[in-house]
């Protein structure tokens, strides 16, 4: 009898052990990481600059396309903030990292504890100072670029007078870059003299106020080379509030804002980073390197520029030009 019962009891138990287990394998798939959306870190400047907004938003509609989760996060410039990011993204086990980053040494570290944490960092737009940490690092040719917006504002001056530099932050590779690509090609124009030159930190407001002063120290300046277009557009606007609006002014960037200037006949010319192509790119590299484990490419990529000015500006198009 007790056997007889120990065996019913089998029969009745057995299928309800299998039956649970079948049912926990399927709790497991259903909440294994595999079957949810992966996650990808986007990690930028001010938005408030339409041109990190553009990458930023570029790289996000990107990765959404790609079935990614996104998580956009701003560092304003700031390399504490930017590493508290990185703290950020690495506890929420991001996938990859795609960056903008604030400053050239200060963002190797950060890099470097991703990495050590197994996600991969795709940077794009500036460098960083070292190799081996980022997968890839993809940025414009900014010295190509430069050397364009330099012969630009050479033509528009007649290859004489007095000019203006405004550069950008000094802690930023790309800053120095450009500023090289002005001087070297404008160094070969010796009736242009350059009379003053400072830094304005990428910023309009800045721009603006440091251009007020110059005009009072150098009221005959001919013309103003910006390192980025926000820098271009503070300038014009102190510029124009002196009565000086004919002061040729040339920026790098390829903004909406001075696209839409150029038109006006206001500024002269800029110079077109291929942002949203650069964005597009570094999460199409970064999804190939979740899926594949490899990079397939070299570390630092570089992409040229194009000149915009009036003859090409009816084409442009939110940072790029329409075919």
């Amino acid at each position: 009898m007790f056997k007889q019962t120990q065996n019913i009891w089998k029969s009745v138990l057995r299928p309800l052990t299998m039956l649970t287990l079948f049912l926990a394998a399927g709790a497991i798939v259903q909440s294994s990481p595999g079957q949810q959306k992966k996650l990808i870190a986007i990690i930028v400047p001010s938005p408030e600059n339409p041109f990190f907004k553009a990458e930023a938003d570029a790289a996000e509609a990107k990765a959404k396309a790609l079935g990614y989760e996104t998580l956009v996060l701003v560092h304003n410039d700031d390399p504490v903030k930017q590493d508290q990011l990185f703290d950020t993204a690495i506890a929420r086990k991001a996938a990859a990292i795609i960056l903008d980053n604030a400053g050239a040494d200060a963002t190797i570290a950060a890099v470097k504890k991703a990495k050590d944490a197994g996600i991969p960092s795709f940077l794009i737009d500036r460098e960083i100072n070292a190799t081996g940490s980022a997968v890839a690092q993809l940025v414009s040719n900014n010295y190509q670029g430069a050397t364009l917006g330099a012969e630009e504002f050479a033509k528009l001056m007649g290859e004489e007078g007095d000019y203006v530099e405004l550069i950008g932050k000094e802690t930023d590779t790309n800053a120095g870059i450009r500023s090289k690509g002005y001087n070297d090609t404008l160094s070969q124009y010796p009736k242009l003299k350059k009379v003053a030159a400072q830094s304005a930190n990428w910023n309009q407001a800045e721009a603006f106020q440091k251009m007020q002063t110059i005009i009072q120290q150098f009221p005959n300046i001919k013309g103003v080379i910006a390192g980025n277009d926000t820098m271009a557009l503070g300038a014009y606007a102190a510029l124009k509030g002196a009565g000086k609006g004919k002061v040729i002014v040339v920026g790098f960037d390829g903004s909406p804002d001075v696209a839409e200037s150029i038109k006006a006949g206001e500024i002269k010319a800029t110079v077109l980073q291929p942002v949203v192509h650069l964005s597009e790119l570094a999460v199409d590299q970064a999804d190939q390197y979740v899926k594949n484990g490899k990079a397939g490419q070299d570390e630092k990529q570089t992409i040229d520029c194009v000149l915009i000015n009036p003859d090409n500006v009816a084409k442009y198009s939110a940072f790029g030009l329409k075919e």
